[in-house]
């Protein structure tokens, strides 16, 4: 499977994130207990509905707006839809001490690798090598609110490991789920460059 990126979609939107940032975590508000929150197909009242969020639902990850910014894509299932942002609170994204949203998972395929954000240092696992730790030494941001942009330097497989972490569009290329954040990362100097997708939320 290949992944369908926009590795340097931020340049050109670099501006727009910053009024409206995404991807970005909110909680479900101002639902009756008795009800659900809609997820639609389209960014529309009108839109068929696909999915539900319970009223009580946290930490739903919305990975992109619309253009007026009042609906939200989220994932549901194997797909993606929208919601409308009138009911949903922005809860944020929390850096943790080693400069990366906290709970960050990323991942790939051909071949499948993940990435989790554990206590420092990214927990690389593939099938062959589950459970590698890769420590994090520096994960540099750009100084600008709300940019999720980051230059990871870590100790790596066999020597230093690098990542870039960015605001993209990102698919996993098995299912029609989106996601907010790409990776490229390799776990050595000498290792090949691996690409994928993150989410702040799994």
């Amino acid at each position: 499977m290949r992944y369908f990126l926009a590795p340097f979609i931020f340049m050109a939107t670099l501006g727009a994130a910053q009024a409206q940032p995404f991807p970005q975590l909110y909680d479900v508000q101002d639902v009756a207990a008795s009800d659900a929150l809609n997820i639609r197909a389209e960014p529309s009242a009108s839109a068929a509905i696909i999915g539900t969020l319970a009223h009580d639902a946290q930490s739903i990850e919305v990975v992109e707006g619309n253009e007026t910014g009042n609906w939200g894509r989220v994932n549901s299932g194997e797909g993606a839809g929208w919601v409308n942002l009138r009911y949903m609170s922005a809860r944020g994204v929390h850096i943790d001490n080693y400069n990366l949203p906290d709970g960050l998972f990323c991942f790939g395929t051909e071949p499948f690798w993940s990435a989790s954000n554990i206590g420092g240092a990214l927990h690389y696992d593939t099938p062959d090598a589950p459970g590698q730790d890769m420590p994090v030494w520096i994960a540099q941001d750009s100084g600008i609110a709300d940019d999720l942009r980051r230059m990871v330097h870590m100790g790596g497989i066999g020597g230093q490991a690098t990542a870039f972490i960015y605001p993209a569009s990102c698919n996993d290329g098995m299912s029609d789920r989106s996601y907010g954040l790409a990776i490229s990362l390799m776990t050595a100097p000498d290792a090949p460059l691996r690409s994928g997708c993150c989410t702040l939320s799994r």
